[in-house]
Order: C-alpha cells, then sequence, then structure tokens
C-alpha cells in the first residue's frame, strides 16, 4: 500500500472527517489514478484510506477514516447498499430518485439518478472510475433493476484527467422516458438532457411553488431558465393563468412544451420564448411588463470559490431586474446551484439586487436541494443548491 504523509498542521481537516486532501497539503508520496493509498499525518499516524489522483487539485479523496477498513469490492458493495436504503427514510414524491450522491455517501465523485426502471451514474472522479465495474454491478444488485446508462461527460471529470465516457454499462433500453413528480409526468433524454437527464434536485421546490400558484392563484407567471419546463408544469398544475417560459436552448423549450402537453395542460395558457434571459428581462422592463411569480434558475456561475466574484455580479444583475418586474405581493423564487456561492453570500446578493431595485421583500423560505441530494454534517460542499422564496412587499 503505498503512503501519502502530509505537511505539518495540515491533518486537522481529515481528523473531523472531511473527505478531501488537497495538493498544497501533501508532503511526499504518489501513485495511479483512483489507486489507493494510505494518508499519514507528518508525525505518521493513520489518516485514512483515500482514492489517489494525480491530475487534480484534490489530489486524494477518502473512502474510509478506519485503519481496519479496507478498500475493496464488499466494501463499495455496503457502501451502495447503504446509500440505496437511506433513500427509503426520506419522503420522496417521485419514481425519480438520487440514489448516490458522491461524497455524502461516502463514495467521492459518484452520483446516480434512478429514473423508474433505469439507474444514470456519472464517475466523475478517478477513484470510482478504477472501481466502476465493481460498482455498476453493486448498484444493480442493490435495486434489482438490469439497466445503468453512463453519463460521464462532465466538466469536472477533465479535472480529475479523465477522458468523456457515455453509453449503456448494463443492459440497453430507451434513453427517452417518462418519470413520475407529484403527480405530474415529465419526459426526459438520459442520453442528451442537462446532468443525467433531469434536475431532480429541484423536486420539492417545483412541489412548492405549485403551492404557491394555488394559494395565491397567479396570473402572470415568468420561468426565466425553464430548460424543459418543470416549474411551467408546475405553475399551470397549480392553476396559473400564464406561463412565460424563457430558456436559450430550443430542443429544451420543446420538450417543455411536450410536458404541458403530456400532463394534460391547457397549452393556451403557455407561451414559449427562445432567447437570453438578461436581454429579455430588460425589454420586459422597458415595455412596462410585470409579473406576479417569477423563477430564477440560471446555470452554474461558480463552480468554485474563485470564480464567486464574476458569478456574484451576474447573480446580483439578473435578481436585480427581476425584482423590478415583480408586482407587490409577487413571489420570486430565485436560485444558484453554484458551490462557489454558500448560501450566506447568495442571500447578500439578493439583498443587493433589491437595494439597486428599490425593492423589499419578505424572505418566506430558504429553499434547497431536495433530501435526496443531502448534505452531511462533515461535508457542507454537498449543499451546492440553495434559493430563497421572497414576497415582494
Amino acid at each position: 500500500m503505498k503512503t501519502i504523509r502530509l505537511r505539518s498542521g495540515k491533518e486537522r481537516s481529515l481528523q473531523r472527517r472531511h473527505p478531501w486532501v488537497f495538493e498544497s497539503a501533501i508532503a511526499r508520496g504518489g501513485a495511479d489514478p483512483g489507486e489507493t493509498v494510505r494518508i499519514e499525518s507528518h508525525e505518521g499516524e493513520f489518516l485514512a484510506w483515500a482514492a489517489f489522483s494525480p491530475a487534480s487539485r484534490i489530489r486524494a479523496r477518502c473512502w474510509s477514516f478506519e485503519q481496519a477498513e479496507r478498500i475493496e469490492p464488499a466494501f463499495f458493495e455496503s457502501r451502495v447498499r447503504a446509500a440505496v436504503e437511506a433513500r427509503g427514510r426520506f419522503a420522496i414524491d417521485s419514481d425519480g430518485v438520487r440514489l448516490v450522491h458522491g461524497e455524502s455517501d461516502g463514495l467521492p465523485g459518484l452520483v446516480v439518478d434512478r429514473y423508474g426502471d433505469t439507474l444514470v451514474a456519472q464517475f466523475s472522479s478517478a477513484g470510482v472510475q478504477r472501481w466502476k465495474a465493481v460498482l455498476a454491478d453493486a448498484l444493480l444488485r442493490a435495486t434489482g433493476l438490469s439497466r445503468l446508462y453512463e453519463r460521464s461527460d462532465t466538466s469536472s471529470r477533465t479535472l480529475e484527467g479523465l477522458e468523456p465516457e457515455t453509453g449503456w454499462l448494463r443492459g440497453e433500453g430507451p434513453t427517452e422516458l417518462v418519470i413520475r413528480e407529484h403527480g405530474w409526468r415529465l419526459s426526459l433524454d438520459i442520453a442528451t438532457g442537462h446532468k443525467t437527464g433531469y434536475y431532480l434536485d429541484q423536486r420539492d421546490n417545483r412541489g412548492l411553488f405549485a403551492e404557491h400558484a394555488k394559494r395565491l392563484s397567479f396570473q402572470r407567471v415568468l420561468n426565466c431558465y425553464c430548460y424543459t419546463g418543470g416549474f411551467t408544469v408546475a405553475a399551470l398544475a397549480g392553476g396559473a393563468q400564464h406561463v412565460l417560459s424563457i430558456d436559450s436552448s430550443g430542443p429544451a423549450l420543446e420538450r417543455a412544451r411536450a410536458n404541458v402537453a403530456l400532463n394534460g395542460l391547457d397549452a393556451s395558457r403557455a407561451e414559449y420564448l427562445d432567447a437570453d434571459v438578461n436581454a429579455s428581462l430588460r425589454r420586459f422592463g422597458e415595455e412596462g411588463r410585470t409579473f406576479d411569480a417569477i423563477v430564477l434558475d440560471p446555470p452554474k456561475l461558480a463552480p468554485t470559490a474563485a470564480h464567486a466574484e464574476r458569478a456574484a455580479r451576474a447573480y446580483k444583475d439578473i435578481n436585480r431586474l427581476a425584482l423590478k418586474l415583480l408586482e407587490p405581493g409577487g413571489v420570486l423564487f430565485t436560485f444558484s446551484c453554484s458551490g462557489g456561492i454558500p448560501a450566506d453570500l447568495f442571500h447578500k446578493i439578493v439583498a443587493s439586487a433589491g437595494a439597486d431595485a428599490g425593492v423589499d421583500g419578505f424572505v418566506t423560505a430558504r429553499l434547497a436541494g431536495a433530501p435526496d441530494h443531502p448534505m452531511t454534517l462533515v461535508f457542507p460542499e454537498g449543499e451546492y443548491l440553495k434559493g430563497l422564496a421572497i414576497v415582494r412587499r
């Protein structure tokens, strides 16, 4: 077993069981991509077993902090089974479920979503790449399913020195699927859709938005960065009279239109705009258009803290424009999925946007990812999705 020796004083995070070891913390030692290594303090004390990644700034990702544990197939079988069983403790009104959420489930770099009877996995680190075959088999045994599609084409994979890999790992079948969520039906394509095919993390927030639409009788809803129309379906199902959905992807808008039809909702109450969101918000302001509900769910603008300053300006700009378009008493659901923007900073950004817009509001809810996308006590980085529900004063 190869050993990685840390610099003096760099062992504290591992003693708190945080799973990352950065390049700058290492005094000496190395290994092949994904190889299991023993992590030791500067004094030689055992700290963890980890997967080594020579190409990444996160040079090692910890599997276990128990010295007696062995990193072998039985270890991964146990971790996968525990992750799948944990989802039975969460309230999930859908057959689309996040089964493995990386470090939060003790499997750094692995994301697995279940869409009905099909699994979709992303192997984004050198460690899970090395154990891919073992993990694939463990996932099928833990779920009793026979189909597993790989979507290892994320940008984070390139940071690990890994090439993109996609396609069927186990079994085969259609890539166009339909899942159930809150009594709705939502179509997706696991081969071409964002992430593993859909944004399951927004499930509970879509349900909450539908409840708002029903209780507050939304008349004019603006869904920005609508993708395939999850919040559009939620608004219409809640009784909204008209929903304008904006995205810069024509294919995504076509699927949004199809999802409205799939749920038997009135197509005349839905409008779609293939356009840039920022430019559209500015134009609406110039035209004097207003809305009584707005959703802002932009793509990731700050993947790391290093991008936070630039992303903060972008988040502030779109929130300032949206708040000016919101009717008094109107509702804004605004989100950031950027890991480099923590929840407290996002709140400050939106507050600053309100100050510039001359708008104040009541924060009626702090929004987060669905419970099957968990943050743990030792790994707060698992909380990448954050948001605010705001009622304009």
